[in-house]
């Protein structure tokens, strides 16, 4: 049990109101709220925030052994050099690259290692090098090496995120049977389906407000319902910004590959692949974890030298007769969870959704006033503009990705690739970006490709599926 004995908890400058002083029990307790509410700083706080500042935290025997973990773990956990999310695709650069046999050491030999990738479904991983991980996988390797030591109390900031539905339940039942054997497990949730049959304890946060806690009665699924007052989002598509110039009607092939191919070493990734996208088509691709997904959403953005070596057509063109790759990317906006995982820029959020306009991932480009505009346009809509002073590095999760979701959109492009766009959204904003995607593609024609493991997440829009099967 830890009590949060203060009326005022704060970490890093960002403060939480405690009006009930909170008290965690043993067990599994949910923190649940909307993006921006809190719940991240919440985690760091119980994690690294005790009887510092205005922080009074109190636990019968001290302080317990407390471990967290967040997608971003991945860098301090591997300590190697990636600097940026397409190094994985250039060969010549991976060589200083660990595997993950070399990072997790002797613990790939002992049965709990074994174990909990047979639970988890991440086998035969001992000698890929980490940043050729999928998302899934990097998620699925962390609560591995978080779980081999098991602490006192584990936190878990929007664990499923990233997972297939079959590797969500395998993670249930894994988190289930550390609960059983007295870990206590803190889960950071920004929606209410994802709350576990197995909770104990239920704490709100709204507007950075701790909630009293409630205890689970009863069920479930009335206990999550009764959790939708957290949730109070709505945009106005009216607002939506406007394109300047219409999509170029001409193009008949926005995207097509033939018999493609991707390997590194012995590992193929992708085999004898085909696929077809006309001009403002819609399509879902689909597969597990591991697929090759985001390989060869790499290829079509030309990010992966191995597009070279592939019969691609894109916009018409043959890839490789004379088109560099801005021309490519300057026709497309893409978002994806390695996008994400690399990201580091140092500019403020406004200047970084404008960034967008220049189809750089980094501050390499000075943006113009009336840019600027355009990204407060794009902020204000997603009712994120309280955050354009704020460097990206200080935003949860949630906030994170709805600013690159602005940063993708404001190009509004002829090809939308949407990898896993919804990663760590609350309910209500999944529901308003999927408004939006419709929108554009209906006033607009873009075409779209779109990623997700979630059936209830693909867009009305979508009308057909490409999906890979696992490797």
């Amino acid at each position: 049990m830890i009590e949060l004995l203060s009326d005022i908890l704060q970490y890093q400058g960002v403060k939480l109101q405690n009006p009930h002083h909170t008290v965690i029990p043993d067990g599994v307790t949910v923190i649940i709220g909307a993006n921006g509410s809190g719940k991240t700083t919440l985690g760091r706080i119980i994690e690294k925030g005790w009887n510092i500042c205005t922080n009074k935290l109190r636990s019968e025997g001290g302080k317990p052994k407390i471990r967290s973990i967040e997608f971003y773990d991945i860098h301090s956990m591997a300590g190697f050099s990636t600097e940026y999310y397409q190094q994985r695709y250039e060969s010549m650069m991976n060589d200083e690259v660990p595997t993950v046999g070399e990072i997790m050491s002797h613990r790939i030999d002992t049965d709990r290692w074994r174990q909990l990738c047979s639970k988890l479904r991440l086998n035969d991983i001992e000698d890929k090098r980490i940043n050729f991980l999928s998302s899934g996988e990097l998620r699925k390797l962390l609560i591995v090496n978080l779980l081999i030591d098991l602490p006192d109390v584990l936190i878990l900031d929007n664990p499923y995120i990233g997972l297939d539905s079959a590797s969500r339940e395998l993670l249930d039942d894994t988190i289930a049977d550390i609960a059983a054997r007295g870990v206590d497990v803190i889960m950071l949730l920004c929606n209410t389906v994802d709350i576990p049959k197995y909770t104990d304890t239920i704490i709100p946060l709204k507007e950075m407000t701790i909630g009293a806690a409630i205890a689970r009665s009863g069920d479930i699924g009335k206990l999550r319902q009764s959790m939708n007052h957290l949730f109070d989002y709505a945009i106005d598509l009216e607002k939506l910004p406007t394109r300047d110039e219409p999509i170029d009607k001409n193009v008949n092939t926005v995207m097509k590959l033939n018999n493609c191919c991707v390997r590194y070493g012995k590992r193929t990734i992708l085999n004898s692949v085909d696929w077809e996208v006309k001009s403002g088509e819609c399509w879902a691709l689909a597969g597990p974890n591991g697929s090759g997904k985001s390989t060869l959403l790499s290829l079509v953005y030309a990010d992966n030298p191995q597009g070279y070596n592939n019969d691609i057509t894109l916009f018409d063109r043959r890839r490789g007769t004379g088109e560099t790759i801005w021309d490519i990317k300057s026709r497309i906006g893409y978002i994806s969870p390695e996008m994400h995982l690399y990201f580091n820029s140092m500019s403020d959020v406004k200047t970084m959704v404008a960034q967008g306009l220049n189809n750089t991932i980094g501050d390499f480009r000075r943006v113009t006033s009336p840019q600027l505009a355009e990204a407060m346009r794009w902020l204000q809509l997603l009712h994120i503009e309280h955050l354009a002073e704020r460097r990206f590095n200080t935003l949860s999760t949630g906030e994170q990705r709805l600013a690159l979701l602005a940063r993708t959109f404001i190009k509004q492009p002829e090809l939308l690739i949407l990898d896993e766009p919804l990663h760590g959204l609350d309910m209500l904003r999944k529901r308003s970006v999927r408004a939006i995607i419709n929108h554009l593609v209906a006033r607009d024609g873009l075409t779209l490709i779109y990623v997700t493991h979630y059936l209830p997440e693909v867009p009305e829009c979508v009308t057909h599926t490409k999906t890979l099967s696992a490797n």
